[in-house]
């Protein structure tokens, strides 16, 4: 050995194995000497700042290993902001569809002496614009950092000004059907058609709506928090309901509103007369229930972000359901075809109804 050693300059290793470098920790090879050894890389979540470590150090819950695996650095925390592009999507679809909407409650207040605008109560579709309004809103007090304030408000605001639009598209289906009833002279249902009714039903389905989400936030209301646990390599800043029994309650009574709506619009689809919204609202309330339905799965499956982006898609789509189809072809019919929005042709369309009963 001396003299190889001579020979070639070099000194002779004692162990069989490279150094381990940090990010790495040693592990025996089996039926060979204590010597020999691989260099294994650390696991997600563990260093080893040092050469030849033994084991590698777990980082605590709140810091992550970097890529090199040799020191713990704090984990990313997440939440749905304009600053990504999934966000500012949404920002940009709420602020377009908030702004279409302010457009058409100014085209229905500019022409709100026309036979169109006055159909099945004129209060009522304004009441219903300025809610739609707010509902896209409110989107925005889902997108943004979470805080105390915002978590105890965004669900139940969601809440209660959906119920409002919901009720008052049920107020214009009864409107609808008591409007029909009413053309027989002998019928009670006239004194049901004052502006004091269809307002009434909207204050008693949406004060229920207000009950359920005032004892909500006395009982137990949403807070923000640290969500470690959906992600290993992140954080989720998200807001906790609270008690869940009255998120899904709100859910549920806003989902009973829209199917009442649905069931009295679809079975009034075909009453004749001029304007008749029935067609409108049920093809509206369709697309309502048809989005809530699928956002309770598709909510429940879903984490982080992705679970706040899943309910501002659902209250978009489903309010731009609401507005496109019982206000867009009312205000195709004012801009494009005037000519159908005067007294002499609800008078012809009317006596053209009369001669088809007959």
């Amino acid at each position: 050995m001396y003299y190889l050693t001579q020979l070639s300059g070099k000194v002779p290793r004692s162990v069989c194995s490279e150094i381990c470098p940090p990010g790495y920790r040693k592990a025996a090879r089996e039926g060979e000497p204590t010597c020999c050894f691989d260099c294994v890389p650390c696991s997600q979540g563990e260093i080893s700042n040092g050469t030849d470590a033994v084991k590698c150090l777990k980082c605590v819950e709140s810091q992550w290993s970097n890529r090199r695996h040799d020191r713990c650095v704090q984990k990313q925390v997440e939440f749905l902001t304009v600053d990504d592009h999934l966000g500012l999507t949404l920002a940009v679809c709420a602020s377009a569809m908030a702004l279409i909407t302010a457009s058409l409650l100014s085209l229905f207040n500019k022409y709100r002496d026309t036979p169109i605008v006055k159909a099945n109560n004129r209060g009522l579709s304004y009441l219903l614009l300025v809610t739609l309004l707010f509902c896209f809103l409110c989107s925005f007090m889902f997108i943004g950092r979470p805080t105390k304030l915002t978590c105890m408000l965004r669900q139940t605001i969601f809440g209660v000004i959906f119920s409002i639009s919901v009720a008052s598209v049920l107020a214009k289906t009864i409107l609808v059907v008591l409007a029909f009833k009413a053309t027989h002279p002998s019928s009670s249902s006239r004194k049901w058609l004052g502006s004091k009714t269809p307002f009434c039903i909207v204050f008693f389905c949406s004060l229920i709506q207000i009950v359920i989400c005032v004892l909500w936030l006395a009982k137990s209301p949403p807070f923000p928090e640290l969500n470690m646990k959906s992600y290993k390599e992140k954080i989720i800043l998200q807001c906790n309901e609270g008690d869940t029994f009255f998120f899904y309650c709100m859910l549920g009574y806003m989902g009973l509103l829209a199917t009442v709506s649905f069931i009295v619009a679809f079975l009034s689809r075909n009453l004749p007369g001029s304007f008749n919204e029935a067609k409108l609202i049920t093809f509206s309330m369709l697309v309502f229930v048809s989005v809530w339905i699928s956002f309770i799965p598709a909510y429940l499956s879903t984490r982080g972000k992705y679970m706040v982006a899943v309910e501002v898609f659902a209250i978009l789509c489903s309010s731009a359901g609401l507005l496109g189809c019982i206000f867009f072809p009312k205000s195709y019919t004012i801009l494009v075809r005037p000519e159908r929005n005067t007294r002499i042709y609800l008078v012809r369309k009317h006596k053209v109804n009369k001669v088809k009963e007959g």
